[in-house]
This record gives C-alpha cells, structure tokens and sequence, in this order.
C-alpha cells in the first residue's frame, strides 16, 4: 500500500517511504548521510554524486549506499 503523497524504496535492503519528488540529495539529508566516503547506486547503477540533487526518485527504486572505511 502507498501513503498518499508518499513513494516506496528499498534503501539498502529495508523498506522505507519517502515525499513524493524527493530527489537521491534529500534522501542523504533524511537519514543523515554524508556525502564523502559513499558510494550510491540506483537500480544496480553507480551514479555521479554531483547530480544527486537531480536526480529523482521514483517509486519502487532500489538504493544501496556502501560507506568506505579505511583499515590496514
């Protein structure tokens, strides 16, 4: 079921919803994402992080944001 005015994604493997219109930039601020040290890929496609904000996401839309950590 989609709330009203609300989109549905898999963000990472868990379901969540979203306004309507909100853009991959949004999304980071939602969950509290820095945008240094991520990866981020929609619908299996790694995408330039310097369209996040026009990028927009659509319902159904699969996200995987990967965080790197350093180690040695």
């Amino acid at each position: 079921m989609i709330k009203k005015n609300k989109i549905k994604i898999r963000l990472n493997g868990k379901i969540h919803y979203l306004p309507a219109n909100s853009s991959i930039g949004d999304l980071l601020k939602t969950f509290k994402i820095k945008l240094n040290k991520v990866a981020i890929e929609l619908n299996r496609e790694i995408i330039d992080k310097n369209k996040i904000n026009k990028i927009k996401i659509k319902n159904k839309d699969i996200i995987e944001i990967v965080h790197f950590i350093g180690g040695g």
